[in-house]
């Protein structure tokens, strides 16, 4: 009998939520859905996007994490469980949860990208977390999407998700413009030493 599967929500904000999933549900790299007609082929995907009152806009996967991006007001609590029965029921389907990406003409060339945003990581990101103890690992990117994980302060840091959106995600906007997205791969939770107060000016 297969274990049972364990998927932990952890609320980004009133519009995102992070699903951690005890398994992995993509092997590697990272998949964005940006509505309903990209999840097609996808069982994992069409059955998130089909959640009434969720109004998903955006689904992220990387490895066990699922991120859903939604428009309702509604709060997590009340349409988180039905995402988590999607995730689940998705898993336990003989089918692969996710079809392979489609390729895209014309894409973005993946490796240059890389190159790019590791030089903006080198010399901009880290030398700015870096004054809270903190530091920030490229991932990859895929698909235009660069794929990230906070260290040292940063991780379970309470301001994680304002670095990211405000700081990292500015600096990307004008330095790397082809970037289409940005995961945080982090496990705030197991944050040994998050720097939780606001830098002093």
């Amino acid at each position: 009998m297969p274990p049972e599967i364990r998927i932990t929500a952890e609320p980004i904000d009133t519009h995102r939520c992070k699903f951690v999933v005890s398994e992995p549900v993509l092997a590697g790299g990272v998949r964005r859905f940006a509505g309903a007609d990209d999840a097609k082929g996808s069982p994992l995907a069409e059955a998130i996007f089909a959640i009434p009152g969720l109004d998903a806009s955006e689904l992220i996967v990387s490895g066990n994490i699922v991120t859903v991006v939604k428009q309702s007001a509604a709060p997590w609590q009340a349409v988180g469980k039905s995402v988590g029965l999607a995730i689940r029921a998705a898993m336990a389907s003989d089918l692969p949860p996710l079809s392979a990406p489609p390729r895209l003409p014309n894409a973005v060339n993946d490796d240059a990208l890389y190159e790019q945003v590791a030089k903006v990581f080198e010399e901009q990101v880290n030398p700015m977390v870096a004054r809270h103890g903190g530091r920030v690992e490229l991932i990859d990117v895929q698909d235009a999407v660069v794929m990230l994980r906070m260290g040292g302060g940063c991780q379970g840091c309470g301001m994680a998700d304002v670095t990211l959106r405000q700081g990292i995600e500015g600096l990307l906007a004008q330095a790397a413009p082809e970037v289409r997205g940005i995961v945080d791969i982090t496990d705030h939770t197991s944050g040994a030493n998050p720097y939780f107060q606001a830098a002093k000016k």
